[in-house]
This record gives C-alpha cells, sequence and structure tokens, in this order.
C-alpha cells in the first residue's frame, strides 16, 4: 500500500464466556490504511462486529495484535484511554447509544473537538461540523430527541468526525435507517473520511452499498474471513454464497 497503514490486526480471536465458551473470531488479519476504506460484510453470527469492537479496543482479544498507528490497541477500562488511542472512533448502529440524551448536541460535538486538540490538530466548531452532514449549523443547542433517526446518525458522524480520527470503526451504521438515506449517509462518510485522511472499517450487511464506497471487501463466515480482495472482483467474483 502507498498510504500510511493505520490499523494492523494480526491472527485476532474473540471469545465470550459461557459453557462452552463462544469463539465468535477466530485467526483474523486485516490492514487498513489512510484514506481507505474497508468494508467487512458477511451473514448475522459471522463476527463482524466482535472484530470491529476489538479493534475500536471495546472487546479483549483472547490472542492476537491490534496496532493502530503503530501502537497497541489497549482494551477501554476504568482508566481513561490513551490520549493517541482517541484516534479511533466509532459509529454505532443505534446512534442513541452514543448520544447522551440530556446534553446539547453542539457540546457533544465538541467533546470530539477537545480529543483533536489534545493530540495537536487544528481546531474546528460544531457549527462547521454540522454543516458538513449536511444539518443546520445553528442547531447546536437542540436535545437529541429533537431530531430523526437519520438525522441523530448524521450527528454521531460528526462527533466522531470532529475528533479528527485516524481510523473510524462503523458498525452497521445505516441498517436502521430508511432506505431512502442508507446510500446517502454511507457516501457522506466516505467523502469525509476521505477529507480527513482517515482510514475506515465499514460493517454492513448490504452489499449494494459496500460496491459503492469501499476500496476493499473482507468476507466473513463463521468467525473467519474466507474472502478478501478489491471490492470490484469480490462483487464480480463472489467465492462464498
Amino acid at each position: 500500500m502507498t498510504e500510511r497503514t493505520v490499523l494492523q490486526a494480526r491472527d485476532v480471536t474473540v471469545r465470550y464466556p459461557g459453557h462452552p465458551p463462544v469463539l465468535a473470531v477466530r485467526d483474523v488479519s486485516l490492514e487498513i490504511s489512510a484514506g481507505e476504506t474497508v468494508a467487512l460484510v458477511g451473514e448475522s453470527g459471522s463476527g463482524k462486529s466482535s472484530v470491529a469492537r476489538a479493534v475500536a479496543g471495546i472487546e479483549k482479544a483472547a490472542e492476537g495484535e491490534i496496532r493502530f498507528d503503530g501502537e497497541p490497541v489497549t482494551p477501554l477500562g476504568i482508566r481513561r484511554r490513551a490520549q493517541h488511542l482517541t484516534g479511533i472512533q466509532m459509529v454505532f448502529q443505534d446512534p442513541s447509544t452514543s448520544l447522551n440524551p440530556r446534553r446539547p448536541i453542539g457540546e457533544q460535538i465538541e467533546d470530539g473537538i477537545r480529543a483533536a486538540r489534545g493530540r495537536g490538530a487544528e481546531g474546528s466548531t460544531p457549527q462547521e461540523w454540522l454543516e458538513r452532514v449536511g444539518l443546520d449549523p445553528h442547531d447546536g443547542r437542540k436535545m437529541p430527541h429533537q431530531f430523526s433517526g437519520g438525522q441523530k446518525q448524521r450527528i454521531a458522524i460528526a462527533r466522531a468526525l470532529a475528533a479528527r480520527p485516524r481510523l473510524l470503526v462503523a458498525d452497521e451504521p445505516i441498517s436502521a435507517l430508511d432506505a431512502s438515506t442508507q446510500t446517502a449517509v454511507a457516501e457522506l462518510m466516505r467523502t469525509l473520511i476521505s477529507d480527513v485522511g482517515a482510514g475506515m472499517l465499514f460493517i454492513s450487511h448490504d452489499l449494494a452499498v459496500v460496491r459503492r464506497i469501499a476500496d476493499r471487501t473482507l468476507v466473513m463466515y463463521g468467525g473467519r474471513i474466507l474472502e478478501a480482495g478489491p471490492t470490484a472482483e469480490i462483487w464480480n467474483r463472489p467465492q462464498q454464497e
């Protein structure tokens, strides 16, 4: 790859407690470069979200190694996250899980801006980010409940990108949206990621959207990556039905 690699995952395995333990991800390896969108697709239960959460440090990998900008990704815990790891941001399927219902949206976008400043990035404003995601820049004082589901997802995207991430992990970010807005939001994410020079891991089961925005596609089944390559090749010659 010509661009700098922002994410390297090697032989990652994720297990969940149980009798016996549940093996969700087995020996998964992937790389993402700056400016690149990599899609991870597969049926429900294939391990896509577990990979996303491990990459973001939400789940602890039982085995393997995950590095972000060359540094180990440590799981989130009680202590505050290391500053350089704020360069990983995540957008979830349901924006309500990441937006505080008691705080104006402008304040929440400001949280991302502060994280960016803490890493020495250029300053920005909530108004700028609201405008970039297609919302009224004067809506910063409104509360999350005053917006539709699609608008709340745009707010979540604005907050994540305001942190000037080097890596955006998007876990089924459009599946809860109306069909009429899904492609628009996905293409918006791709455009903004390209603008800030970040990489994106885009988790989805919507192959039509993946075809439009992803440079490369990885296909998961049963916790493993069975197929990987440029999206056009995966689309034209699928090996896993």
